[in-house]
């Protein structure tokens, strides 16, 4: 983990920057404290909160819980963290509020196209062209192959099913961040894992946090714009940072549940602002995958803030829809 300080703001609060690897990225809190802070304690359950996250919530990790949950037998109960229940349920019910297009359940989609654990290759042939394909069934959302029960800390399979919470489990390492540094008591602050973002009051003397909105260009790391956060939380989800390119055509890591494959739409980009990161992080993918029509029309619906980036060859053109920030009651 690195550390910095600086002298900044008034005189009374001190600025530190601490960083460190999660999830296959890295994580990162600016702060303002007091004069005397525990910076090493403050770091350390920073790490601790994305650490546990990460050995839960990973489809890398073959001793993570839900690498447990997936192994486990149809029909029998598997005892889970209260952390991961959580995430399982907010996915299934936003997957269900996202009419479908928000899909816990693809894990085994994602690894045939090569963005799992075990870095299989992608397919050898496009599937687009494949008739065989069209006739292909589409599999039973999350919430018909899985049964929760929170109260009880406990999870079991109906059906079939590998679960991958790469669309949500980084939204909520961010929150958990964000809690930390709650529990500090600490009132300023910018919290982030990659892209992901979530921000606490202002900057001492009013200004607001500003993060970068990244240019979907492939292979080209770009700013657009910036935004300004206030207790808040922002996640971007796109088709220019991973993708696979098969019989000459390129496929972003995002998987479509209607299409069983990857999604195939206009949309360069989608960014959410929401309550929490997890929110942000679930809803910029179902939005995504859901299209430059439908996805705009969804979030209207919703009353969700929310940037479109459409791509129209070498020409972007954004769609910004403009609403109350997205909450759990929403």
């Amino acid at each position: 983990m690195k550390t910095s300080s600086d002298q900044s703001g008034p005189p009374a609060l001190r600025r530190h920057s601490l960083n460190g690897e999660t999830m296959g990225t890295r994580y990162s809190a600016v702060f303002y404290t007091p004069e005397g802070a525990d910076l090493a304690a403050i770091g350390a359950s920073l790490f601790a909160a994305v650490d546990r996250v990460d050995r839960q919530m990973s489809t890398w990790n073959p001793a993570s819980d839900l690498c447990r949950l997936n192994a486990a037998a149809e029909g029998a109960w598997t005892a889970v963290p209260d952390e991961l229940a959580e995430v399982l349920e907010a996915g299934v019910r936003i997957g269900v509020q996202s009419k479908g297009a928000f899909d816990i359940g693809l894990g085994d989609l994602v690894q045939a196209w090569g963005f799992g654990p075990s870095r299989c290759a992608p397919p050898a042939r496009d599937p687009a062209q494949d008739q065989a394909q069209d006739q292909a069934p589409r599999q039973r959302p999350a919430c018909d192959r899985i049964e929760i029960d929170r109260p009880r800390r406990r999870v079991r399979k109906r059906a079939p099913i590998a679960i991958d919470l790469s669309g949500i489990a980084k939204g909520y390492g961010v929150d958990q961040l964000a809690h930390c540094l709650d529990g500090w008591g600490i009132g300023s602050y910018l919290v982030g894992i990659d892209g992901e973002m979530r921000a606490r009051g202002s900057k001492p003397g009013g200004g607001a946090w500003a993060v970068a909105i990244e240019k979907p260009v492939y292979g080209v790391r770009a700013v657009s714009g910036v935004m300004q956060l206030e207790d808040t939380a922002i996640a971007t989800s796109g088709d220019y940072r991973r993708w696979v390119e098969v019989a000459g055509r390129r496929y972003a890591h995002t998987m479509s549940p209607a299409l069983q494959q990857p999604v195939s739409n206009r949309l360069a980009a989608v960014t959410v602002l929401a309550a929490t990161c997890m929110l942000a992080d679930a809803w910029a993918t179902a939005l995504l995958v859901l299209g430059e029509r439908e996805g705009p029309a969804l979030a209207r619906e919703r009353g969700m803030d929310a940037l479109f980036v459409l791509r129209d060859g070498e020409r972007l053109e954004e769609v910004l829809v403009m609403g109350a920030k997205l909450c759990e009651a929403g």
